[in-house]
C-alpha cells in the first residue's frame, strides 16, 4: 500500500472526487487528476428546501470520475449497520462524516465523505483521506491513519458505500467540453436563492453552491492551464468566484445571527455564472475591478483597535499583522476567522458593519477592515470619546 502521492492537488476537488483522484495519480502517474476537470458544467436540478442545486449524487460523480480517471470497478456493495467495510487494495468507503473523527465535521454535521480504506505491509487498516477545505469546525487537511478495529467500527456504526476500484487502462488526453445551461436557466437558478422566504436556509444552501462552483471551476482551469497554458483572464475568474464564495458564507453567517444579508452577491452570481462562457471559451473577458472600499484614512487608534482583534482572533504577535502585505497571508487567517473578527470589532464598537461592505478585496486588508468600521461608526453617530478605548491594546 502507498502512502498518500504528494502529486495530487487534493484543494481542487470535493470529498468524493479527491480520494477518486488520488487513486488515479497511484496508479497512471501523477497529473492524471486533472482529467476530472476537462468538463464544466452548470446544470443545475431540483434540491433541497425547493431551492435549484449544482450538487451531483455520489453514484453519478463515481460513474463518471471512475471513466474519466481511468478505474474499473470491481466490486460495489452496500454494507449494514453494525458490519463495517473491511479494508482491502483500492477500496473507496462513502459513509457518514459525522462519525468520523478524522474530519472537523466530526460529530458536527451529518454529510457523505468518502475516503480509502486499505492495508499496510501487515494486513492492519488504513485510512487515506485527501479531503483539503476549511470549515467552521477547522480545517481538513490529506492524512494517513491506522484505525483499530474498535475504531473503525465507531467510524462507520451505520451503512455505507464500499466501492473496490482497480486500475483500468490509462485514460488518454480528454478534451474541454463546456455543458452550460441557459441564460434563462441561470436567471431563475439565481432568483431561487435571492426571493427563497427562507433568508438563513438560501444562505446556508448558496454557501455549499458557491463553494462546488468555484472549486468545480478553478479545477477546470488547472486542467486547461496543463493543455493548452496559463490564462490571466481564466485566473482573474477563478479568483473572483472564489470571493464569491467567500462572501456568502459571510453573508450566511450574518443572516443567521439576524443581521442585514449582502446585497450585491446575486448580481455577481448571475455575472460569474454569465461570465463561465466567455472566459472559458477562451475570449478575452476582462479581469473583474477591485471593490471600491473608499478614500476615507482609517484613524491610527482605530487602525490599531482593527489589528488588535486580528492578532487576538488569530493567536499570532500584531507586529505581524501590521506588517503583513494581506492578511490572508497570515497563518490561520480563513473566512471563518473573518466573520470572528468583524463581529467582534461589531460588539467592542457597538457599531454593524454594512453588509454590502463585507467583501474579501476589503476583508483582507487592514486598511480595507478599518474603512469598513469608519463607516459603520459614522452611520450610528457616537459621542466624541467613542473612539478613546481603542487607543489601547489588548
Amino acid at each position: 500500500m502507498t502512502d498518500l502521492p504528494i502529486t495530487t492537488d487534493c484543494r481542487l476537488f470535493d470529498c468524493v472526487q479527491v480520494n477518486l483522484a488520488i487513486l488515479a495519480d497511484r496508479w497512471h502517474g501523477p497529473r492524471t487528476h486533472l482529467g476530472l476537470g476537462a468538463e464544466l458544467r452548470f446544470r443545475p436540478t431540483p434540491g433541497p428546501a425547493d431551492l435549484p442545486t449544482v450538487e451531483r449524487t455520489v453514484t453519478d460523480q463515481l460513474v463518471v470520475s471512475a471513466r474519466m480517471l481511468g478505474l474499473d470497478v470491481v466490486a460495489q456493495e452496500r454494507t449494514a449497520p453494525g458490519a463495517p467495510p473491511a479494508p482491502a487494495p483500492g477500496r473507496y468507503v462513502v459513509a457518514d462524516a459525522y462519525h468520523l473523527p478524522w474530519v472537523p465535521y466530526f460529530g458536527q454535521r451529518h454529510m457523505e465523505h468518502s475516503f480509502l480504506l486499505e492495508t499496510d505491509d501487515e494486513g492492519g487498516a488504513v485510512v487515506v483521506d485527501g479531503y483539503h477545505n476549511e470549515t467552521p469546525w477547522g480545517s481538513a487537511r490529506p492524512l494517513t491513519r491506522r484505525p483499530t478495529p474498535a475504531e473503525l467500527a465507531a467510524a462507520v456504526p451505520g451503512d455505507a458505500t464500499t466501492v473496490t476500484f482497480a486500475p483500468a487502462r490509462r485514460p488518454g488526453q480528454a478534451a474541454a467540453v463546456i455543458d452550460l445551461a441557459d441564460d434563462e436557466t441561470v436567471d431563475a437558478y439565481v432568483s431561487a436563492y435571492a426571493e427563497h422566504p427562507d433568508r438563513a436556509a438560501a444562505f446556508d444552501r448558496l454557501t455549499l453552491e458557491t463553494w462546488l462552483l468555484a472549486r468545480s471551476r478553478r479545477l477546470h482551469a488547472r486542467f486547461l492551464d496543463d493543455t493548452t497554458g496559463s490564462s490571466a483572464a481564466r485566473e482573474a475568474h477563478v479568483a473572483a468566484w472564489d470571493a464569491l464564495a467567500e462572501s456568502v458564507y459571510v453573508g450566511y453567517r450574518r443572516v443567521a445571527r439576524g443581521r442585514p444579508e449582502p446585497t450585491g452577491v446575486f448580481d455577481r452570481l448571475r455575472t460569474q455564472l454569465g461570465g463561465d462562457r466567455e472566459v472559458f471559451a477562451a475570449s478575452a473577458a476582462p479581469a473583474p475591478t477591485e471593490h471600491d472600499s473608499g478614500p476615507a484614512e482609517v484613524p491610527g487608534p482605530l487602525l490599531d483597535r482593527v489589528a488588535d482583534t486580528v492578532a487576538t482572533v488569530l493567536g499570532i504577535d500584531v507586529a505581524t499583522v501590521r506588517t503583513a502585505p494581506s492578511l490572508a497571508d497570515l497563518a490561520g487567517f480563513t473566512s471563518f476567522r473573518v466573520v470572528e473578527i468583524v463581529e467582534r470589532l461589531e460588539q467592542d464598537l457597538s457599531v454593524e458593519c454594512a453588509a454590502d461592505d463585507l467583501v474579501p478585496e476589503n476583508l483582507h486588508h487592514l486598511d480595507g477592515v478599518g474603512r469598513i468600521v469608519l463607516r459603520a461608526l459614522h452611520a450610528a453617530p457616537q459621542p466624541s470619546s467613542a473612539l478613546v478605548p481603542i487607543s489601547g491594546g489588548n
